[in-house]
């Protein structure tokens, strides 16, 4: 099986420009490709997964990847998928999130001596002359078209300001320096970015009369992907400060039943036929095929023994009740009164409900349990004493922290 057909296989190509060309460059490690990172909050989270294993997977078969960190962009902001005008960031924000992102990608890509390039946009476009840039790049866009694309339809209703507007045309920029700096002749990217990708190409194919080409990957990196990135919580954040690996773990061990195969192919590096002897599988078998996801996972990004540590957790919450390296929260004096508090009070400090009313509702709806124990009165009290060794709090299926004093 080629790289190209592995890629297939896997479920990660949606649509490709000149699919011939495209198999020969990937195939043969060709390819200097790009994939962009919006510097949107200094950590990466799930979402932008399947972009870092991708790039990992080309590297792997000789490609060149470049990260391309959207500092200039970042300023505007991308109304892709979008229904609102984006908040815009300081210079330093900005470069302090490029600086985190570069750390992180590190795991996945080798950026040692040319193999990897990580390169800002902001280089090229702060320093844009206006009239240059209309007269060499405005020339080679049509308007009509560009309002012919999903990502402006879906505001025109609602508004869309002309620094918005502006982001096609400054993304179709970057391929055209990229190409011409680095020989970057492919970019990759989401179905959401599709139009702005064909701009691109098109755009160096009219200056120079060259080749370029432009893939889509999956919808799941930036339909199902962005929904990857958030739980009820917040955001599931690469960063362990930000995320435990214990939570890494337990949020990619609860994926859909439905889901759990299609990621093993598209996040995983496991062998294909691995994956496949899984489809079959169902019961407690599936949950098996879970634990590997989130251990293979959990493993890429916080290393083997983060994920052994979080994978022994998580067997010993789930079998006893009892469980180390998960999330804690430590009582301070002022959150008892008398020398106790009530689980109510526990929840909101353990921070597992917003308020003590969300976590009324919680124990009365049955979803709260205590070192194993179904929780049914909702003035149920600890004192300092009971919580010496930690008592863990469960909400619902998810959500658990270990309660000390």
């Amino acid at each position: 099986m080629t790289v190209y057909e592995e890629l297939v296989a896997r479920g990660l190509i949606a649509q490709v420009t000149d699919e011939e060309e495209i198999k020969e460059l990937i195939n043969n490690g060709k390819a200097t490709f790009y994939i962009g990172f919006d510097p949107t909050a200094d950590s990466l989270h799930v979402g932008h997964f399947m972009a870092l294993c991708l790039m990992k997977r080309l590297q792997m078969a000789g490609n060149r990847p470049i990260a391309l960190i959207g500092g200039g962009t970042g300023m505007i902001g991308d109304p892709s998928g979008r229904s609102d005008m984006r908040q815009m960031m300081t210079p330093e924000t900005i470069q302090h999130n490029c600086d985190c992102f570069k750390v992180q990608m590190s795991k996945f890509i080798d950026f040692s001596e040319g193999k990897a390039l990580m390169v800002n946009n902001a280089d090229w476009l702060l320093d844009l002359n206006y009239i240059q840039l209309l007269r060499e790049v405005g020339a080679c866009f049509s308007v009509n078209r560009m309002l012919t694309a999903e990502c402006y339809k879906q505001r025109m209703e609602r508004g869309l300001s002309f620094l918005e507007f502006n982001y096609m045309i400054m993304q179709s920029y970057d391929f055209y320096c990229l190409y011409q700096k680095y020989g970057c002749n492919m970019q990759f990217g989401g179905d959401d970015q599709w139009s702005n990708m064909l701009g691109g190409t098109e755009l160096i194919r009219r200056k120079l009369g060259k080749n370029a080409y432009a893939m889509t990957i999956n919808l799941l990196l930036n339909s199902e992907g962005k929904k990857m990135g958030k739980t009820q919580s917040g955001a599931v954040w690469l960063d362990a400060n930000k995320t435990s690996p214990f939570e890494f773990y337990q949020y990619w061990r609860n994926v859909a039943d439905a889901d759990v195969i299609k990621c093993l192919k598209m996040l995983t590096f496991l062998p294909l036929e691995e994956i496949e002897a899984m489809e079959s599988w169902e019961g407690s078998q599936l949950n098996k095929a879970k634990e590997i996801l989130a251990y293979e996972l959990t493993k890429m990004i916080h290393g083997e023994e983060e994920a052994v540590r979080a994978q022994e957790s998580a067997r010993a919450l789930f079998g006893s009740g009892d469980a180390q390296n998960m999330p804690t929260a430590a009582l301070k004096e002022e959150d008892f009164r008398d020398g106790k508090i009530d689980i109510l009070g526990m929840l909101v400090a353990a921070g597992l409900t917003a308020s003590r009313s969300e976590a009324r509702r919680a124990v009365e709806q049955g979803g709260v349990t205590a070192d194993g124990e179904k929780v049914t009165d909702i003035h149920q009290e600890y004192a300092a004493a009971d919580l010496k060794d930690g008592v863990v709090l469960r909400r619902g299926k998810k959500k658990f922290c270990k309660v000390t004093a």
